[in-house]
């Protein structure tokens, strides 16, 4: 007989200091499954992961967490109940196909120049300039500003843009009021910019993305709120996402003098992988929760029906059964899945990867070409949750 999740353990108690590394191993240690005081059940495998992303028996989460948080209304709200993450089969697919059409990886491999010169720009003016804060002068306005060229927002109206996008995405998460009510007016305020935006290309097509996604979607079946939530859907998680891996895999390569030297030495050899490795070791993504649609027996316990299920990303992409030394930080590994989990999978995942790959690699090989001799100033980034993604702390680097 299958064990139920109530005899699945709870989740350790939380010991100060810990990192969430060693607290989500600790989870693990106790049995390939675990479940918190809410029921929320962990699975802390690669293979965990795959199975869990099945559309066959699970679905993403649509507005069960702001529901959880007591939220029925207001601007996120709004924004969670229209846009594409949050949705499922046919709806899913209604807002997902104009995307992917108008991303395509072919149009998005051809930015890859004017990326590379836009990460050239950002840094070769703070070379010299002693110590930054590398989230304020790098990682954060890098990614805003690639997003913002794809949408077509002004260059002017990047730092506005980008202190909305870091604000709303704040209310994805369970947070305090006050949290919520500045989330909301950011989302608020960013979605009358994408209105904006949208009203301007509709008087004025031009050949870019944006032009394209509204000539595809202007026969429906999407209502307008749906059609600016897919853009608004498209910023927040090209430009928060962004900057957090941007500064996980800086952050680690500085920790590792002699990895960073290989980058330096061979910028064009070395990116790629490097990307690869930071988005492995310190994801910013903690787990991508899913709900149960039909009974289902995992790792010997039945989940039933209607069962929040999630797997750690932490533990995943350290999986001893997939990496070799999985708690080391190597960019000369080898053993990277053909499909890096921390994009998803199925027909939900991430269709913002080619361009997330091309920011991350253009970013390194700018930073490793013009600063070769940055090093930190203090402590590195240290990203927190377990959920959704991560929250960061400062970090400051000498250029």
């Amino acid at each position: 007989m299958p064990k139920t999740v109530r005899d699945i353990p709870e989740l350790p108690a939380y010991v100060e200091g810990q990192t969430d590394h060693d607290f989500m191993a600790a989870a693990r240690s106790q049995g390939p499954l675990a479940r918190n005081r809410l029921g929320i059940i962990s699975g802390f495998s690669l293979a965990n992961m795959e199975l869990i992303n099945d559309d066959r028996w699970t679905r993403q989460i649509e507005m069960e967490a702001m529901f959880i948080s007591g939220v029925r209304d207001g601007p996120m709200f709004e924004f969670q109940r229209n846009a594409v993450l949050f949705s499922n089969g046919q709806t899913h697919r209604n807002r997902r196909g104009p995307l992917v059409r108008s991303f395509a990886n072919k149009v998005i491999g051809e930015m890859r120049p004017r990326i590379s010169a836009r990460a050239r720009a950002l840094v070769a003016p703070l070379r010299g300039t002693g110590s930054i804060d590398f989230l304020e002068a790098i990682a954060g306005p890098f990614p805003a500003q690639v997003i913002a060229s794809v949408i077509g927002a002004p260059e002017d109206d990047t730092g506005m843009f980008a202190r909305h996008v870091y604000s709303a995405i704040r209310g994805l998460s369970h947070c305090s009021e006050e949290v919520r009510a500045e989330s909301n007016a950011d989302m608020a305020a960013l979605g009358t910019y994408v209105a904006g935006l949208i009203a301007q290309r509709r008087a004025s097509p031009e050949a870019d993305f944006l032009s394209t996604y509204l000539e595809r979607v202007q026969d429906g079946p999407l209502t307008e709120d749906e059609v600016r939530a897919q853009l608004a859907a498209l910023v927040l998680a090209g430009s928060d996402t962004m900057r957090g891996a941007l500064a996980s895999t800086i952050s680690q390569l500085l920790q590792h003098p002699e990895q960073w030297a290989l980058l330096v030495n061979d910028p064009d050899r070395w990116a790629e992988a490097a990307v690869l490795e930071g988005l492995r070791f310190d994801p910013v993504i903690g787990s991508l929760p899913r709900i149960t649609l039909e009974p289902r027996e995992v790792e010997g316990v039945l989940i039933s029906k209607g069962s929040f299920i999630a797997v750690s990303m932490l533990t995943a992409l350290r999986d001893p059964e997939v990496y070799g030394d999985p708690d080391r930080f190597d960019i000369t590994r080898t053993d990277h899945p053909r499909l890096h989990p921390v994009f998803g999978g199925g027909p939900h995942r991430c269709l913002g990867e080619a361009l997330a790959r091309i920011e991350l690699e253009e970013a390194l090989k700018a930073l490793a070409r013009l600063v070769p001799d940055m090093q930190l100033d203090g402590p590195p980034v240290q990203l927190r949750g377990y959920g959704a993604v991560r929250t960061l702390s400062g970090m400051r680097v000498v250029v």
